[in-house]
């Protein structure tokens, strides 16, 4: 019964931090994040030392473009869901068990994103996703869609040690976030699954086509919630 107690107060514990974090994370800029911690690491073990290039700035810096883009290409019904989109959770499930190449199909909003950036490591794992799933809902109850988009937006990985839209403006185009235009903040957005690889400044042609694609959803993308 003793061991019972410890493990109820360790949980309690838990459960009572991650919130005090969370709202304190409401009015401070997460100052750092795992995978910022992660990937210096990654470089030593690899002989190559990577660095942190991060500039935080007010949602209200960076380009309506670049939101609109975002949203379009990671999570088109970011406004409409409550942090998890089962329907796309269960799109995702069809798709991976008729699916004959192997591929694996997610289903992750900006919100589970977002969550994951701040408060967790990478991995595919039931306890990992659970307290994502966790942390999601606590950052939609907590933060809110605008501050979810601003911290998701400063603290993403958009390439080797970058960090964040302004760091990723400056890197790859010259120009603060403010001043992406709808092109240059579709290309960013369409990196983003695999930031590393590929480079807005120098895109493939997969990657061209897919701004297209982003560009032209993003039109029809509306900012009026974060109003």
């Amino acid at each position: 019964m003793r061991i019972l107690r410890w493990i109820g107060r360790f949980i309690a514990f838990c459960v009572l931090a991650s919130v005090a974090v969370t709202i304190i994370f409401r009015v401070v800029d997460p100052p750092i994040t795992p995978l910022m911690l992660i990937r210096p690491l990654e470089g030593i073990g690899g002989g190559k030392l990577v660095g942190i290039d991060r500039h935080w700035v007010p949602l209200g810096s960076i380009s309506p473009a670049l939101l609109r883009s975002v949203i379009a290409a990671e999570d088109g019904r970011f406004f409409s869901h409550g942090g998890v989109d089962w329907k796309a959770v269960e799109a995702a499930r069809v798709r991976n068990e008729n699916s004959k190449s192997g591929k694996v199909f997610g289903a992750s909003t900006i919100t589970m994103q977002c969550a994951r950036n701040v408060f967790l490591w990478q991995g595919r794992n039931y306890v990992r996703k659970g307290l994502e799933v966790y942390f999601t809902y606590l950052t939609e109850f907590l933060w809110g869609k605008r501050r979810i988009l601003e911290v998701y937006l400063n603290s993403i990985e958009w390439g080797e040690g970058i960090y964040g839209a302004e760091a990723a403006a400056q890197k790859y185009f010259g120009i603060p976030a403010s001043r992406l235009t709808p092109r240059q903040a579709a290309l960013m957005a369409a990196v983003l699954p695999n930031p590393r690889v590929w480079s807005p400044a120098k895109p493939t042609s997969y990657i061209s086509s897919r701004a297209s694609r982003i560009q032209a959803r993003a039109s029809g993308v509306s900012l009026a919630p974060l109003e």
